[in-house]
């Protein structure tokens, strides 16, 4: 059975495609390949490819990859009824029970508790200019607490 697929080229990091026919059996990078249908470059989008060739296969049973069959589609080819494309994939999601409209329903109790803190007003705590002269004698009298060596505290 022939198989209308993709063939990497191009240097590392950079892929463009071969639109290729080829024995199902045989992996793309084997280089036996029936006809080459036309490229395809996945950073421009570019898409050169012999629509009459890809028609004659694909009415003569050749079966296209998902991807293939999807650039046959955008470039207007018509595709044989038992050929099937995925338009809308849908990915599979791993640990469904952490989604938020799968977790149980929190209590009610709980909820108007923590609405409570949060309407409380918070403690207005501004420091005036004559409250800022002590609060920084403070905090150098910590600061020099805490590099004295331990063994000098212990003496005193």
């Amino acid at each position: 059975m022939l198989a209308i697929r993709m063939q990497r080229t191009g240097r590392k990091g950079h892929a463009q495609f071969r639109l290729i026919v080829q024995e199902s059996r045989r992996s793309p990078s084997s280089g036996n390949i029936v006809a080459a249908l036309g490229n395809y470059d996945p950073h421009t989008k570019a898409i050169t490819l012999d629509k009459e060739k890809a028609a004659t296969f694909l009415n003569n049973g050749a079966q296209p990859s998902a991807r293939v069959a999807m650039l046959l589609k955008k470039e207007g080819v018509k595709l044989p009824s038992w050929v099937r494309t995925d338009d809308k994939r849908q990915k599979t999601i791993k640990n469904t029970d952490k989604l938020r409209r799968n977790r149980p329903a929190e209590p009610k109790e709980e909820a108007a508790s923590n609405e409570e803190v949060a309407e409380a007003p918070a403690p207005a705590e501004a420091v005036t200019s004559e409250e800022a002269p002590a609060v920084e004698e403070a905090v150098a009298a910590a600061v020099e607490e805490a590099e004295t060596p331990a063994a000098e505290t212990t003496e005193a």
